[in-house]
């Protein structure tokens, strides 16, 4: 009998998941359970090539588009990956985050987005799609983002960046990420318009949810514990209670298997409980009909690490009516040494590191 969740073959081609009429092909990197590509998708983007290293996520992401992604990135040569119009990532942001040690371009995970930009450099797709953390715009002074947005430009895009919030898109979250839009050519591409969008964390409760989401005694009296500790130290740390009538809750993350504690949902009578891994699949604008194949603690760490797909659809949309008009550089693409490049940003980056703890 097959072990659950055994990842049964491995394939580097999208061949299982058709598009009907195809506008343009993509690339998923870093692909995670496929939020990005479902946006894409939703355009006309048909992926022809999938990568994530995570076992648990590749499950997922077959039991969803009929394929499993090729594992790690780094092990594949940009030769290798067929023709395609749009290069998506959502690049890993342990490296930038403020939760994480903020090591940047010195961390393995950091380095990675030069493995995007080899294959950037030999394929030259017409868009490149990045979505990161907030902090990717302020992390090393905003000496990160200058280096990404110059990479990009020294082989020939139009670079656009901004963070944008997910509680903007209809989604009841409070989520900034930031998105890099890349194009081969001069465009007229601007951000979508935010604001005025009301949202109810009520639309993504189920009317009936498992008692087991309830927390116990013990772990309700620690939130209240740890609560006021942090309160009496001046801080506003600790659990956050939400109800039907909260218009947004905090960023889901995807330590939230651990506690559930930035996100705990007020129940009549009862200690109150967590998100069921659907409502997280909710909160996140997943359809009820993605399919969830893994454990809850898997679920959870997948949607909080995973992206807000109306957010990606609505930019999907702009993107592809750019693509329809774009205008393309005459000799603007310049030799670039990536190597070089991304040697000196993580020596730089390392001194920095090495400065502040003296």
């Amino acid at each position: 009998m097959a072990k659950k969740n055994k990842v049964v073959s491995q394939s580097l081609f999208s061949d299982n998941r058709k598009i009907p009429n195809p506008i343009f092909k993509t690339i998923d990197l870093f692909a995670g359970i496929g939020g990005i590509r479902l946006g894409f998708e939703s355009v006309g983007g048909e992926n022809v090539f999938s990568s994530e290293w995570d076992k648990y996520a590749q499950v997922t992401y077959q039991a969803n588009f009929g394929e499993i992604p090729y594992g790690d990135i780094t092990k594949i040569k940009p030769e290798e990956i067929p023709e395609f119009d749009v290069l998506l990532a959502g690049f890993p942001c342990q490296p930038f985050s403020q939760a994480g040690l903020k090591r940047g371009f010195s961390d393995t995970r950091g380095t990675l987005f030069f493995d995007i930009a080899k294959i950037v450099d030999y394929h030259r797709p017409r868009v490149v799609f990045l979505e990161n953390v907030k902090r990717l715009k302020s992390h090393d002074g905003g000496n990160t983002l200058k280096i990404i947005k110059e990479t990009l430009e020294s082989m020939g895009y139009e670079v656009h960046a901004k963070v944008l919030n997910a509680k903007d898109f209809g989604v009841p979250q409070n989520r900034e990420r930031i998105y890099i839009v890349a194009f081969l050519g001069k465009t007229n591409f601007q951000f979508p318009e935010v604001g005025g969008v009301e949202t109810d964390v009520g639309d993504i409760l189920e009317e009936n949810v498992d008692g087991k989401y309830t927390i116990s005694d013990k772990l309700w009296a620690g939130h209240k514990r740890r609560k006021l500790e942090h309160k009496e130290k001046g801080n506003g740390f600790g659990y956050t209670l939400f109800n039907r009538e909260s218009p947004y809750t905090n960023t889901i993350s995807a330590r939230y298997y651990k506690d559930g504690s930035e996100i705990l949902i007020e129940q009549k009578n009862k200690n109150p409980r967590k998100l069921s891994p659907r409502e997280a699949a909710r909160l996140q604008g997943y359809p009820d009909d993605f399919y969830i194949p893994v454990s809850d603690a898997q679920a959870y760490k997948q949607f909080g690490n995973s992206v807000a797909v109306p957010v990606i659809c609505e930019l999907a949309k702009k993107i592809a009516k750019e693509m329809e008009t774009i205008k393309p550089y005459k000799d603007k693409r310049k030799s670039i040494n990536l190597e070089k490049i991304m040697s000196e940003n993580i020596t730089a980056t390392k001194d920095i590191l090495v400065s502040s703890r003296k």
